[in-house]
């Protein structure tokens, strides 16, 4: 009678235990699922103004980093050689690069010619230079401060004068940091004069309007270009026909009318 009787309880017993594990994986996968639902609310939700800001930094910034890739150095220009594991012997920052061009660097008599080479290019020279004292160098070369290209901004704006082009810039901006087309500026035409590949100087037409408008796309400038915003009424050709080459560059770099 003993044993059936402590065969009841012991039933009974393993039931309840059976019954509390069962209800704290219950109450475990509640608190689980509350965790998720709290996680699910705290998330940020994503907004059009927000996937437009990330759709519009997803082109823009390639633009720029393509730009600083590119960009030729010359003098003046700031630039820092990382090689991975060789610093700080071979690692050297901030290096101005002199009106020669050539930069000093360690274990190369002479330094290194930089001048019309982006970072890419340099840093596969220095590559080659180091590949007789250190086995595989990694080396990197970033521009800290691009400051020897230009661009320039006469004709009737705010603030007319020459600027150091240390992004790729549209013409847009590069009236906007001249202060604006000024009173009597034509933002219907504005011109871009570059240096073409012979020597020659040509001119292209577009529209400051459109542009803010959203009319037409925004074009951006080459290093060296300038940007001349005529009075109303009053054409380009007229310096490129009275004034002559020469005398245009000058006007250009000059005082405005």
């Amino acid at each position: 009678m003993k044993a059936v009787k402590y065969a009841l309880i012991s039933l009974f017993l393993a039931a309840m235990c059976f019954a509390t594990a069962v209800s704290a994986q219950d109450t475990g996968v509640e608190a689980v699922k509350t965790d998720d639902a709290k996680a699910s609310e705290a998330k940020p939700t994503a907004t059009p103004e927000s996937e437009n800001a990330t759709a519009e930094d997803d082109v823009i910034l390639p633009y720029y980093d393509n730009y600083l890739k590119e960009y030729r150095l010359g003098p003046s220009d700031v630039i820092t050689v990382e090689v991975f594991g060789q610093c700080p012997d071979y690692c050297k920052a901030g290096i101005t690069v002199p009106p020669n061009a050539r930069i000093s660097y360690p274990l190369v008599p002479g330094g290194i010619f930089v001048a019309g080479r982006t970072v890419e290019q340099v840093a596969a020279e220095v590559t080659k230079k180091l590949n007789e004292y250190i086995i595989d160098p990694k080396v990197t070369v970033t521009l800290d401060k691009a400051v020897s290209t230009r661009y320039s901004v006469m004709g009737k704006v705010a603030s007319p004068g020459v600027r150091a082009m240390d992004r790729k810039i549209s013409v847009y901006e590069a009236i906007l940091d001249a202060g604006g087309v000024a009173k009597g500026g034509d933002k219907k035409r504005a011109y871009i004069v570059s240096y073409a590949p012979d020597g020659h100087l040509t001119k292209r037409e577009v529209s400051i309007s459109d542009m803010e408008s959203g009319k037409t796309a925004m074009v951006f400038l080459a290093p060296g270009d300038q940007v001349f915003v005529p009075g109303k009424g009053f054409g380009i050709d007229t310096i490129f026909d009275v004034l002559g080459k020469a005398s245009v560059v000058r006007f250009l770099f000059g005082s405005p009318f």
